[in-house]
């Protein structure tokens, strides 16, 4: 316990794991169930829309969305998740986290409808109106990042703190293996009601003109989730640490902590007033104050962060084409527009089901066991293994009875990802900044994450063409090739591991022990650590 630590914060911290803990994962766990789902299902879908709206009589080909039109469709929602990170963070320290919580889920329940119901019957019409609500849809789901890391991380106690936060972004997992089973029913059901004839006996019959429904229904349901959990966000009450430290109003935060932890709280106004005038709680973000403390790590959680993503999101974006490259998933013509919804949705729900799921959970049963550093840094090191395992023997990959074993290294790959950096760049930026900064930091190692994402949605689309420019996807420039990119994304991977030692370990320290609030000395500037004992 620090020193100085107020009574409410104390019995926070040393709270055993109650009914109240589960809830707070489950509400804000459903944001980022419908963060993922919305995300990711677009994936599934970008190979319909190109059938559908950019078909080409006579060509040997289905239709596919042209480059720029491929980029702004899987790109647009990062551009507005980062504007969102950085906005929604910075209110959150300015009025609240409970305050802003609601926005954001409103936002993401109006902007996945009309993500559905995109108007107009040309191309340009449906694919500008549909980038425009994804941009508003990623702006709302970038503010949930901050706000659902701070809001647990301060509503946790110090003994299972990481695996609670761990657990809330975990329901990713969830939220991409459902956005793969939505598509399967939906897309089956289509199929059975409308068959359709294969691309190469009858290009124009493949297409039937209900397949407009497939998307714009797969993409709605990401609203559900996020309705069902509306009521719920609004009662909870703000964060103790939020009111105590940054509002400096004791008595609410013991009101309010006294309901939720069902013990009688005292309000200590006199030490909340003494803690709010001590100079080292009041340095800003733009201080030489807070790049002394922090300025390491916060270098440590937005490098971390934006070196993950380009290799997490550039890779599950593309599955299918990583899929179709190796043979798993049959050439285009072979299927109808429906049929090769389900053949990639079905790909993607295995991945997810064997590799992204487990992983997660792997973090949440041993986060406050083994400790953040360590299994970001073997998540990286085995990430970086993996990339190499796959790309340096890429050609033994591609023959037909090796393609099994591409795809559970593959699949290892995404494991090692959420069971390490995905799960602990999130983990980490909720616990080693000040209560009044945390929403702000967060927000900013989120978004250096989305750059990251971005990076690797807009270069992972023309570096993995094919070398050879009769092989390129149509409209494309040739590229570097799959084996030359998964190369460039272990080396990418190996600097992860590098950038990891700039963050401290959080294990089984309370939040004001991390950040110095309630100290009378500032805490050690230097990233030590605690060896994790497996």
């Amino acid at each position: 316990m620090a020193r100085n630590q107020l009574k409410v914060l104390n019995a926070l911290d040393l709270a055993k794991t109650q009914w109240y803990h589960f809830t707070a994962i489950i509400i804000a766990g459903m944001g980022f169930f419908t963060d993922a789902y919305d995300l990711f299902s677009i994936s599934l879908v970008t190979k319909l829309l190109g059938r559908i709206y950019y078909h080409v009589d006579g060509a040997a080909k289905p239709g596919t969305l042209p480059p720029n039109v491929a980029a702004a469709v899987n790109g647009v929602a990062f551009c507005g998740t980062l504007a969102g990170q950085l906005f929604f963070g910075w209110l959150g320290d300015k009025l609240g986290r409970k305050k802003v919580y609601g926005m954001t889920l409103m936002l993401m329940v109006v902007c996945s409808v009309a993500s559905g119901l995109s108007f107009g019957h040309s191309a340009k019409g449906v694919i500008a109106t549909l980038c425009f609500f994804r941009f508003w849809l990623g702006f709302g789901i970038g503010g949930d990042y901050p706000l659902s890391a701070t809001i647990m991380s301060e509503y946790a106690n110090k003994k299972t703190r990481g695996a609670f936060i761990a657990a809330v972004f975990a329901m990713q997992g969830f939220g991409i293996l459902i956005g793969g089973i939505v598509a399967l029913i939906v897309s089956a059901a289509f199929d059975h009601a409308y068959s359709a004839p294969t691309y190469e006996v009858n290009p124009l019959g493949s297409t039937v003109p209900e397949a407009d429904y497939v998307w714009r229904i797969i993409l709605m349901f990401g609203a559900v989730p996020a309705a069902m959990t509306y009521y719920w966000r609004m009662k909870m009450p703000e964060t103790a640490r939020y009111t105590a430290l940054v509002a400096k109003n004791a008595k609410q935060a013991a009101s309010d902590m006294s309901r939720v932890l069902q013990v009688e709280l005292e309000a200590e106004e006199q030490k909340v007033e003494q803690i709010s005038h001590d100079p080292s709680n009041s340095f800003g973000l733009f201080t030489k104050e807070f790049a002394r403390r922090h300025g390491l790590h916060l270098l440590g959680t937005t490098v971390c962060w934006f070196l993950l993503d380009i290799g997490y999101y550039s890779s599950n974006l593309f599955q299918k084409d990583i899929f179709s490259a190796i043979g798993w998933i049959p050439a285009a013509k072979t299927m109808n527009a429906i049929h090769e919804v389900y053949v990639v949705a079905r790909a993607q729900t295995l991945i997810a089901l064997c590799g992204t799921v487990p992983g997660y959970w792997f973090t949440v049963a041993l986060i406050d066991r083994i400790g953040r550093f360590f299994i970001q840094v073997m998540g990286f090191f085995f990430m970086t293994v993996f990339m190499f395992a796959l790309a340096i023997p890429y050609h033994h990959w591609t023959l037909k009875e090796n393609r099994i074993g591409f795809l559970i290294m593959y699949s290892l790959t995404f494991f090692f990802a959420n069971f390490g950096p995905n799960a602990t760049t999130f983990v980490f930026p909720a616990e080693i900044f000040p209560a009044r900064l945390r929403s702000t930091c967060h927000g900013i190692s989120a978004a250096c994450g989305k750059a990251g994402a971005i990076v690797g949605a807009f270069g992972f689309l023309y570096a993995a063409q094919p070398t050879d420019p009769a092989k390129t996807d149509a409209g494309y420039p040739t590229g570097i090739g799959v084996k030359n990119s998964l190369i460039v994304l272990g080396v990418i991977n190996f600097f992860g591991i590098l950038f990891t030692l700039l963050v401290p370990e959080s294990k089984g320290k309370s939040l004001e022990e991390l950040t110095g609030e309630n100290e009378d000395e500032a805490p050690e500037t230097s990233s030590s650590r605690t060896v994790p004992v497996v």
